[in-house]
């Protein structure tokens, strides 16, 4: 089994190809980048690179997985067109990962309470609480957009260590470590961990393939979770007149 993956939800953009044999996933390429450019700029170049470096037949990918959502709105729109754009074309069946999932199975094996948290600005974070059975993610609490400090109070439930990944943790580091999760025992994922990863998005798209929950390119819709900051904006606007 093969499955193209991308990633275009947040500030990174990572596109993988992951295979799956009869003892064990492998990554048979992956290409990320976290810089300035935007993504639309940047995720077909990539695609197309990692294409020609493992001379791919686009005709033998299985499914695409893509991180559907939450996120950035203009990043899910670039992700999922491309993904839609590519199963039209190729006929090929689209895999929804939800962004944070995506993002929690960088941690994939470890015994904490895994806590991805992304920006969602106004004080709130794209978040969920997730841990492992074995290689199995295991939603404790599905993906949702709140503010730091209601998390918090979520988080205070599990008498576990919690591990913090995603680029909500810069944002919000020194209020979870001196203020919102004092006294409880938590943990930031390094560097390599810390961002989308289309690698993890694939692997965690080949689970779901197993479990046949794959949908077809027409049928496929990014999971926004909020109104876009125009809509709110208008709403706003109306409210006032």
């Amino acid at each position: 089994m093969r499955i193209l993956a991308l990633d275009s939800s947040g500030l990174v953009a990572s596109v993988a190809v992951v295979e799956a044999g009869q003892m064990e996933e492998e990554t048979i390429a992956e290409y990320t980048v976290n810089y300035k450019k935007t993504h639309s700029q940047t995720l077909l170049p990539m695609l197309d690179e990692v294409a020609k470096m493992i001379e791919l037949d686009m005709d033998t990918i299985d499914a695409i997985a893509v991180a559907a959502g939450p996120g950035s709105f203009t990043g899910l729109r670039i992700g999922s067109a491309t993904a839609k754009g590519l199963g039209l074309a190729l006929n090929k069946p689209l895999i929804h990962i939800p962004t944070l999932e995506g993002l929690a199975y960088n941690m994939c094996g470890t015994d904490k309470i895994v806590c991805p948290i992304m920006d969602a600005r106004r004080g709130q974070v794209y978040t969920g609480i997730y841990e492992f059975d074995g290689k199995n993610l295991v939603v404790l609490e599905d993906q949702m957009a709140i503010s730091i400090e209601e998390l918090g109070e979520k988080l205070m439930a599990y008498d576990r260590e919690i591990v913090f990944l995603g680029d909500g943790v810069p944002v919000f580091k020194s209020a979870l470590t001196e203020r919102i999760m004092a006294g409880k025992k938590i943990s930031f994922a390094p560097a390599h961990m810390n961002r989308q990863r289309a690698a993890s998005v694939g692997t965690l798209g080949i689970l779901y393939y197993r479990d046949g929950k794959i949908e077809t390119a027409a049928e496929h819709q990014p999971d926004y979770l909020r109104v876009s900051q125009a809509e709110r904006e208008r709403k706003e606007r109306l409210g006032h007149d």
